[in-house]
C-alpha cells in the first residue's frame, strides 16, 4: 500500500483530501504544517508527497527545496491557489512532479497520484520500454523495433530523464543543472540544440514525442497517453 503525505493548512479540505485518498486504498499521514512533515518524512517511508504551497512559517517551496536535497526522486505534487506563471515555474525549478490549482477535482487527483507513482517506478529501472522502443541503461543503448539508435551519452541521459516521467515538465536550468553541470550560462542554448536533435532521431518512433511547454520547458508525452 503506497503511503501518502499530505500537508495542507485548511483543516477542511486537509480532511477532504485525507479521506478521499483513504477511501481510494492509500495509507494517509496528513500533517497541517511543513515543520510537522518534515518530522514525519524522518520517521517513516512515505511514497508520494501532496502538499499546499501558502502556509505559516515554512511554505510549499522551502519544503520542496528540503526535501529534494534528502531525496532527488520521490514525486512532490502542489495543490495550491496560486494560479500564477510564476508560481508554477518556481515550483518546478525546484524539481517538483506536479501542480494542481485550487480549487480541485478530486478525482483527477488520484488519476495525478496513480500517474506520479507509476512513473516513479519506472525510474527506478534500469530499462524503460515503450511499445517497440528501448532505453537499456546499463548498455547506454536505445533500440527502436530491435535496431540501435545511435545517440550520444548527453542524449540517452536528457531522453532517459524525459521518459522517466512521461508528462513531467523539466524547465531547461533543471535539465542544464543535471547533464551540463557547471557549464557557463550562456551554453543554456545547449539544451535546445539536443532536444531538437532528439527530435529528429525519433520522429518517427511511434512511441513517444517531446512536446515544447511555452515559458517552462520541455516533456515527453507517450502516444497512448495523448
Amino acid at each position: 500500500m503506497n503511503k501518502i503525505l499530505v500537508i495542507e493548512d485548511d483543516d477542511a479540505l486537509n480532511k477532504i483530501v485525507t479521506s478521499h485518498l483513504r477511501t481510494h486504498g492509500y495509507s494517509v499521514v496528513s500533517c497541517t504544517d511543513a515543520n510537522k512533515a518534515l518530522e514525519e518524512l524522518s520517521e517513516q517511508m512515505i511514497d508520494i508527497i501532496v502538499s499546499d504551497i501558502m502556509m505559516p512559517g515554512i511554505d510549499g517551496f522551502e519544503l520542496a527545496g528540503s526535501v529534494r536535497k534528502l531525496n532527488k526522486t520521490m514525486p512532490i505534487l502542489f495543490i495550491s491557489a496560486l494560479d500564477d506563471l510564476y508560481s508554477k515555474k518556481k515550483g518546478f525549478r525546484l524539481d517538483i512532479d506536479d501542480y494542481m490549482v485550487k480549487p480541485i477535482e478530486l478525482d483527477e487527483l488520484i488519476l495525478r497520484i496513480q500517474a506520479l507513482i507509476r512513473r516513479a517506478n519506472i525510474a527506478n529501472d534500469n530499462q524503460i520500454t515503450i511499445g517497440k522502443l528501448v532505453l537499456d541503461k546499463d548498455e547506454m543503448t536505445i533500440y527502436l523495433e530491435k535496431q540501435e539508435i545511435p545517440v550520444t551519452v548527453r542524449e540517452f541521459h536528457v531522453l532517459f530523464k524525459l521518459l522517466s516521467y512521461p508528462k513531467k515538465t523539466f524547465t531547461r536550468l533543471q535539465l542544464m543543472d543535471e547533464f551540463w553541470g557547471y557549464e557557463t550560462e550562456s551554453e543554456s542554448r545547449s539544451v535546445d540544440v539536443y532536444i531538437t536533435k532528439l527530435r529528429n532521431k525519433f520522429k518517427n518512433n511511434g512511441a513517444f514525442e517531446i512536446v515544447t511547454v511555452h515559458g517552462l520547458g520541455y516533456k515527453a508525452v507517450l502516444h497512448e497517453e495523448k
